[in-house]
C-alpha cells in the first residue's frame, strides 16, 4: 500500500465526525470514534488495511477475491482488504460502514441524516 493511499484513507476518515488517529506500540495506525477503531493500517512486512464490518458483510466479502479474515480480530467482523484487487470505491463504502458500525447512535444518525 502506497503512502498516497494511506494519505487518502487518512483524509477520508478525517471527514467523519469525532474521528481521531491513534498509533499503537506496534506501529499500527487506527482511526477511531469514541476510542473504538473502525480502520486499522498495519505496517509489519508490508502495509495492510483492515476494516470493521457487520458479520453479514464479512461473510459476503470473504467469498470474494481481495478479502480475508483479519488475523486476531477477524472473529469480531474485521476484514483484511487487498487494496490493489478491491479498488477505491469498495474501500470508501467499507470505511463508511465501519464508521457507522462503531459510532455512537447520535453520531451515526447525524451522518445518515446529514
Amino acid at each position: 500500500m502506497e503512502n498516497s493511499l494511506v494519505d487518502e484513507i487518512r483524509s477520508l476518515c478525517g471527514t467523519y465526525p469525532e474521528v481521531h488517529e491513534h498509533i499503537d506500540g506496534f506501529g499500527h495506525t487506527s482511526f477511531r470514534v469514541k476510542d473504538k477503531p473502525f480502520v486499522i493500517i498495519g505496517e509489519e512486512n508490508n502495509l495492510s488495511l483492515s476494516i470493521k464490518t457487520l458479520p453479514t458483510t464479512q461473510e459476503i466479502l470473504l467469498e470474494q477475491q481481495g478479502y480475508t479474515k483479519a488475523p486476531y480480530i477477524g472473529r469480531h467482523g474485521w476484514v483484511l482488504v487487498e487494496t490493489e484487487e478491491v479498488g477505491w470505491q469498495a474501500i470508501v463504502a467499507l470505511i463508511h460502514e465501519g464508521y457507522l458500525r462503531v459510532a455512537p447512535k447520535k453520531l451515526a444518525n447525524q451522518l445518515r441524516n446529514g
